[in-house]
């Protein structure tokens, strides 16, 4: 049995709220998605941590210290630890107003002392926050320019306060986010954040999509009308943005992805995040994830501590199957089976 113990291994708890809600399924409570994931268990291994959506109704953004703690000893009595957060920005777009901008800063602020009372706690040994532009593509398209401008203004900031906090933030990248829609516009808008303790969140369901070029056709990679038993041309595609974007990332979502554009609830036009035994799933988890944990020579990065598993958008009837996270365990061990290595 292979023996690593690296990179640590999360699920999402978000997913619980994502895609949910008045004009979706119910939300699945913080509890219970924490409760899955604990019991999850494939040959004795289980999975060693969550990551968190900082959002109502699962977690109070406003919580006090004694609220975090009691949060910490609720997770930690489950053996889990807390990885990434993310931050709940979408009340003020980052290429905004002045007054967006500011409330945007601040919810970043917020998640960064949550981020470091963890830290302090002992809970969270790994981990960023993650950040997205809170601005949709279409009035992104508007004004490339200046828009791009207001993002990096924005991020500049929130980088600034991060950076008091001890925290890195990561910009998602994912089609439905304006100035972070494609691979090129992603890369042009870190570039011109220009702060140390920015970087990239790769998803391997949300990148794969960059590869079509969805919202901005200009960008695609794969030809029109691809047809997906390519596997060379996958490939090739895969190795373009996976060598745009690794020297970026420091956040790694494992997913998968039946090359199909998603959304349920208010969370439209996404990457579907597909079951890990999903037979119309685009990828080959185990390898495609290589391309974004190794270089190009085929050298592990180590960029990150742990890696995550993000299932956005799985309905309630799958969610609530304890079946359903064991797969997604078995997958996430050889993930680090393949891709991973060992610390004492």
């Amino acid at each position: 049995m292979n023996q690593n113990n690296y990179p640590k291994l999360h699920n999402a708890t978000w997913p619980g709220i994502v895609g949910k809600g008045p004009d979706s399924e119910p939300v699945i409570s913080f509890d219970e998605m924490l409760r899955m994931t604990a019991a999850a268990e494939v040959d004795g291994v289980k999975f060693d941590g969550v990551d968190l959506g900082l959002f109502d109704p699962h977690i109070n953004i406003n919580s006090t210290d004694d609220e975090i703690k009691q949060l910490a000893d609720k997770v930690g009595g489950l053996n889990l630890n807390i990885g990434s957060l993310v931050a709940p920005i979408w009340g003020g777009p980052a290429m905004g107003s002045k007054e967006d901008r500011a409330l945007f800063v601040e919810m970043v602020r917020k998640a960064c002392h949550f981020g470091k009372t963890l830290r302090e706690l002992g809970v969270r040994p790994s981990g960023i926050v993650r950040i997205d532009s809170a601005s949709s593509p279409v009035d992104w398209e508007k004004d490339p320019v200046n828009n791009t401008k207001l993002i990096a203004e924005t991020f500049r900031e929130a980088c600034d306060v991060a950076a008091d906090y001890g925290e890195r933030l990561a910009a998602e990248g994912e089609i439905c986010w304006g100035g972070m829609h494609s691979w090129r516009t992603m890369i042009d808008t870190l570039e011109a954040v220009d702060r140390p303790n920015i970087g990239f969140q790769a998803d391997m369901s949300h990148t794969t999509l960059y590869l079509l070029g969805y919202n901005r056709p200009e960008d695609r990679i794969l030809p029109e009308n691809f047809d997906w038993t390519d596997r060379e041309a996958l490939t090739e595609g895969l190795k373009t943005v996976t060598k745009a974007l690794r020297p970026w990332t420091i956040d790694f979502h494992v997913a998968q992805n039946d090359g199909t554009v998603h959304g349920t609830g208010s969370h439209d036009k996404t990457g579907r995040h597909c079951q890990a035994t999903d037979p119309n799933g685009k990828l080959d988890i185990v390898r495609d994830a290589g391309y974004w944990l190794r270089d190009e020579n085929g050298e592990l990065t180590r960029a990150f501590k742990h890696i995550c598993w993000d299932g956005c958008m799985f309905s309630n009837e799958v969610m609530k199957r304890q079946q359903t996270w064991n797969d997604i365990l078995a997958t996430m061990i050889k993930v680090r089976d393949a891709h991973g290595w060992n610390e004492g």
